[in-house]
């Protein structure tokens, strides 16, 4: 690959940002998932779940484990990953395939059952992290490679942040909380002169008008109409399901 500020070419003549240029993995994710906006809960779920076990490590050691970690926690489902008990963490310690830090999974079983009482009061995980999503005159005019290196958080991602670990959620930082909002597609971060940054945005704009519609508006969509309770209680309480061992 040959290179300028910021920007990789590839074989294909394709101009990339210059993180993905380090291994084949980080290509395809680049070019197929990162940045595009994402509304499905349970990819929503998944991806803050990775990030947090990301931390300390670097993504492409999680991207390589995804497959694995997708087995481990049912796909990321997340009735059935809050369903998990002690012996089922026990089993994913002994599993080699994903990072295997206790903590870590630990969270991952606590944030499947905030994701429930979340998704109880707000109609999904995607109308409640949406609402997020930073407006456009907040962002750089112009996004390079020193103005993204800059950017490790945002005010959105800190208030995203702190309403999450008010609610009870564990491993969910504010720079990992902007790790997610960029690769979910609530910040297109794909810099200038990147051939994927039009297509991120064009994808970004279909589902604003998707919202716009309505057709998003309580299922996979962005914001929801009422403000959370200042006390973190559900407005609905989720039904309660037998462990999953």
């Amino acid at each position: 690959m040959s290179g300028r500020e910021g920007l990789v070419t590839g074989a294909d003549g394709r101009a990339r940002c210059w993180w993905c240029a380090s291994a084949p993995e980080y290509v395809a994710y680049h070019d197929t998932e990162w940045g595009f906006p994402v509304t499905d809960d349970r990819r929503l779920f998944e991806k803050i779940c990775l990030e947090g076990f990301q931390a300390g490590l670097s993504w492409l050691t999680i991207l390589r484990k995804r497959g694995a970690f997708r087995r481990a926690f049912a796909d990321f489902d997340i009735d059935r990953v809050a369903r998990f008990t002690p012996a089922r963490v026990e089993r994913l310690l002994a599993d080699p395939g994903i990072v295997r830090h206790r903590g870590k999974i630990e969270s991952t079983i606590n944030n499947a059952r905030r994701a429930r009482e979340l998704i109880a009061e707000a109609g999904s995980l995607g109308a409640f992290v949406w609402r997020f999503e930073p407006r456009p005159a907040s962002r750089p005019a112009r996004l390079t490679k020193a103005a993204l290196i800059g950017m490790g958080t945002s005010p959105e991602s800190v208030a995203l942040s702190k309403e999450l670990k008010r609610r009870g959620w564990t491993f969910v930082g504010p720079t990992t909380v902007y790790a997610f909002m960029q690769a979910m597609g609530l910040v297109n971060d794909h810099l200038e002169g990147c051939d994927l940054r039009a297509e991120v945005e064009r994808a970004r704009s279909a589902s604003a008008r998707r919202y716009l519609a309505g057709s998003m508006e309580t299922s996979t969509g962005t914001a929801p109409r009422t403000r959370p309770r200042s006390d973190g209680a559900s407005r609905t309480r989720s039904p309660r399901l037998p462990p999953l061992t």
